[in-house]
């Protein structure tokens, strides 16, 4: 396997470093540098947005059918290509190998959902109030996006904003995240070979304010879809308002799991570690704050804590490992600073808490129980390896911890009892809950959070309308 060469992607073409500054990708298990990344001047910028205007009213006008193959092709391609893009995910991003396939293949199933959606945006006759007159709701694109997405998801976050504006009938110009480049970049070449027109989908890396800001507050840009923190995302909404311009915003969280006294211990600790340690932590859904009922605390306590202390770290690449490396030493840090504090203020260290080796930017799987809301972890989102436990006693309580920060992008509930499954779903301020599983993204299903967690939905037919806009039109 080799690693990519990096460059702009911009009407069609593929520009290098040359003539602009440069970057360093650097891989997070063993610190290397991967490649050296081409930093998107402002002229960049622009003639991305130039080209993504002039290719607008071609692929507006392009058949929904023919939109609908190029996207078919392009997850064709993916999937062919299935194990190079794996190890350039590991190899950026860090997370085990077997996770990178699983997030090639969704990738692969974005594009392949988007495919057959994209013949589906039907409009509606409405019944008129004369003889002879025509009511219709006619669905269209809404123009040039500006789409930003981040490092933790480089596949998963990409591919989905990039097939369901390309399905609406949109073009696009996007900043993936300068920490893995390579792994857009095989999403811009697939649909480039599948027959995607010059200037339709551009793809552009530099400093993200600069970039974001003029990307955004461009008159070309009639809608926004971001994916990051929510103190990023009310930048990005702010700069977006004058505009009128619609907004995707999939923001941070702080997922709280509820697991009630009936709940089956054994597998409930098993769905909750492999959720949570997953990308070693670093993902907006990951369930943090733990919230047991009383009775069963200390025992699903141990068991998490057991299973966590047997996961193998390591780098993704080699054979057997579970968990990963942290993206960069700044997280380290953050999730150090969140245990010591833990520590501090009473909190029992079940496993893990420190930092793993000399080379690259590994931390043990880390569980401690008896939380406090005062807690930063409790707080702050750790998007690290790190969960915390606490105790309940009624089912008001539990629910009143689960609503009380301003977060609400997903949250998890297990129970064997149907009543206090639906009771908690329906009490629970989320955009997602699930149920005795943590499965909460795919291509056919809405994905979006509530309150400090964003606006708008991702993935299914909400994921596509978000860049339609009805028009009516009457005929007589």
């Amino acid at each position: 396997m080799e690693y990519p060469q990096l460059s702009l992607f911009i009407d069609g073409e593929w520009l290098s470093t040359a003539g602009r500054e440069a970057c360093d990708v650097i891989n997070p298990a063993t610190g290397v540098c991967l490649g050296q990344l081409p930093i998107a001047t402002a002229a960049d910028v622009d003639a991305a947005l130039d080209a993504a205007q002039r290719a607008f009213p071609a692929w507006r006008a392009t058949p929904a059918l023919e939109r609908s193959n190029i996207l078919r092709r392009a997850a064709t391609l993916i999937r062919e290509r299935l194990d190079h893009y794996a190890w350039v995910m590991t190899s950026e991003q860090g997370k085990p190998l077997g996770e990178a396939r699983r997030e090639a293949t969704v990738a692969a199933e974005m594009f392949e959902w988007a495919a057959e959606e994209s013949r589906r945006l039907y409009g509606r006759l409405i019944p008129p109030r004369a003889p002879r007159t025509w009511h219709m709701a006619m669905p269209e694109p809404v123009g040039p996006v500006g789409a930003f997405s981040g490092w933790n998801a480089p596949a998963g976050t990409p591919s989905r904003k990039i097939s369901s504006t390309l399905a609406a009938g949109c073009t696009l110009v996007i900043k993936p995240a300068e920490e893995t480049p390579a792994c857009a970049l095989f999403l811009a070449r697939a649909l480039a070979d599948a027959g995607l027109p010059k200037g339709v989908l551009n793809m552009v890396f530099g400093n993200p304010a600069e970039t974001s800001r003029r990307i955004v507050e461009s008159p070309i840009t009639r809608a926004v879809t971001f994916t990051g923190s929510t103190m990023i995302g009310r930048q990005i909404a702010t700069m977006a308002a004058p505009g009128f311009k619609r907004t995707v915003l999939e923001l941070g969280g702080h997922a709280p799991v509820l697991v009630f006294a009936d709940a089956d211990i054994a597998q409930a600790a098993t769905i909750i570690t492999q959720a949570k340690f997953r990308n070693a932590g670093q993902i907006c859904t990951s369930p943090t704050r733990i919230i047991v009922h009383e009775s069963i605390a200390a025992a699903l306590g141990n068991e998490i804590a057991q299973q966590a202390r047997g996961l193998k770290v390591g780098n993704g690449l080699s054979e057997g490992v579970q968990m990963g490396p942290l993206s960069n030493p700044r997280r380290v840090a953050a999730v150090t600073e969140m245990v010591e504090d833990a520590a501090s203020r009473g909190g029992t260290v079940l496993t893990g808490g420190k930092h793993i080796g000399t080379a690259g930017w590994f931390m043990e799987p880390t569980v401690i129980s008896g939380y406090e809301p005062s807690w930063k972890a409790a707080q702050v989102e750790p998007f690290g390896p790190l969960a915390i436990l606490k105790s309940f006693s009624q089912f008001d309580e539990a629910v009143a911890e689960a609503n009380r920060l301003p977060f609400g992008l997903a949250a998890y509930v297990f129970t064997r009892n149907t009543t206090i499954a639906m009771n908690a779903a329906d009490a629970i301020e989320s955009g997602v809950v699930c149920i005795n599983n943590c499965q909460h993204a795919f291509p056919e299903t809405p994905f979006g959070g509530v309150k400090d967690s964003g606006l708008g939905k991702e993935g299914s037919i909400e994921g596509i309308e978000a860049f339609t806009q009805y028009k009516y039109v009457s005929q007589t």
